[in-house]
């Protein structure tokens, strides 16, 4: 007889939704580049859900060069105006023009400090967060560690970084554990601080 894992109460049975947070969600992520494409694809889901942007990051992987930024930096007009008309992501010009921006203020970062990961990870001292939620009601929408890396960003030049939108990301990317104590991953994730 199996046993049915307890999962946190956000992932439902959609089977996109549900691998990703098995698979996914609150794992230590260090690749500038994959941190580039949950930046953006973030910023993407402000006013949706994430299961509609997770359902195009296929589309989007396609349309952005693989979230390579040094590619996305050089987007001109004409770039825009061809993604505005893709139906495989989300065609709001503010979002796709802030993909750009945040393509180069990355590209500065970089530059600066010698990697993304170092500079976002300094944030919460080089390792994961790890909180002990028993309830989805408890888990906080912002914190002030993301309000300090939002406005640090905002002070970069990045766009559709809100306290919010950053708080999401550090889940994502698992400078946060916030797998809920009675979710099989929490523990799982606890293991992999990388």
């Amino acid at each position: 007889m199996s046993v049915e894992k307890i999962r946190c109460g956000w992932a439902g049975s959609d089977p996109t939704y549900v691998g990703y947070h098995d698979e996914e969600w609150g794992v230590p992520v260090r690749d500038d580049r994959r941190l580039f494409e949950f930046l953006i694809l973030e910023g993407a889901q402000a006013g949706l859900s994430w299961i509609t942007i997770l359902r195009k990051r296929a589309a989007y992987r396609a349309a952005f060069d693989e979230f390579d930024p040094e590619k996305v930096a050089r987007y001109d007009a004409r770039r825009i105006a061809k993604l505005l008309k893709n139906e495989g992501i989300v065609r709001n010009r503010m979002k796709v023009e802030s993909a750009v921006k945040n393509a180069r203020a990355f590209l500065a970062v970089q530059e600066e400090l010698g990697s993304f990961s170092e500079y976002q990870w300094g944030f919460v001292g080089g390792k994961p967060i790890v909180n002990r939620w028993p309830s989805l009601k408890q888990v906080p929408p912002r914190t002030e560690v993301s309000d300090k890396l939002s406005k640090d960003l905002k002070q970069r030049g990045f766009s559709f970084v809100g306290s919010t939108i950053i708080y999401a990301h550090m889940q994502a990317v698992g400078m946060v554990n916030d797998h809920l104590v009675d979710c099989f991953r929490h523990r799982e994730v606890g293991r992999s601080r990388r």
